[in-house]
């Protein structure tokens, strides 16, 4: 399982820093890509913030807190019991980890976050496809965590034991 976690990881990294790339050779200084009419554009932008543009240039608080985000992902993707019913828990936490590592490659070489969605016909923040997985795996995690595990099913104590016996 874990080999195919690692190459499903690097398969959605590599989408995205593809599409990132297709967006900074096609779209950087170039106009937008009107895909529908007043609704949804493909235009390039450099986030050097966080979503919706917080903490613009901080990139030291951004490195800090995504090193500390995915080392603590791979803990408990680590610690996470082998059994069927946690499968769920696994692939959102491929996701979210996909999603943090693509941007993480963006902020720490070009110093910003190459993004490219644009729904503006309510002036939706511009997104990439890291955001999407990042945002995807948050709902799944926050649905897991509400209605699918039972608080038992979720206690990292109980999962470390498991883990020595």
């Amino acid at each position: 399982m874990f080999i195919i976690s690692i190459i499903c990881i690097i398969a959605l990294v590599g989408f995205d820093q593809w599409t990132k790339w297709l967006t900074i050779a096609h779209l950087k200084q170039q106009n937008d890509i009107v895909i529908l009419e007043g609704i949804f554009k493909l235009t390039y932008v450099e986030n050097r913030g966080a979503a919706f543009g917080m903490l613009q240039n901080q990139i030291i608080i951004f490195a800090i807190f995504t090193i500390l985000t995915l080392l603590a992902m791979i803990v408990i993707y680590y610690i996470l019991p082998r059994e069927k019913s946690y499968f769920p828990l696994r692939v959102t936490m491929v996701l979210l980890f996909s999603g943090a590592l693509g941007n993480f490659i963006d902020r720490m070489r070009n110093g910003f976050v190459v993004d490219m969605f644009h729904f503006h016909w309510f002036e939706f923040p511009v997104f990439n496809v890291a955001d999407i997985l990042v945002v995807v795996a948050c709902f799944t995690l926050i649905y897991l965590v509400l209605f699918h595990y039972e608080e038992e099913d979720l206690d990292i104590k109980k999962w470390l034991r498991g883990r020595h016996e």
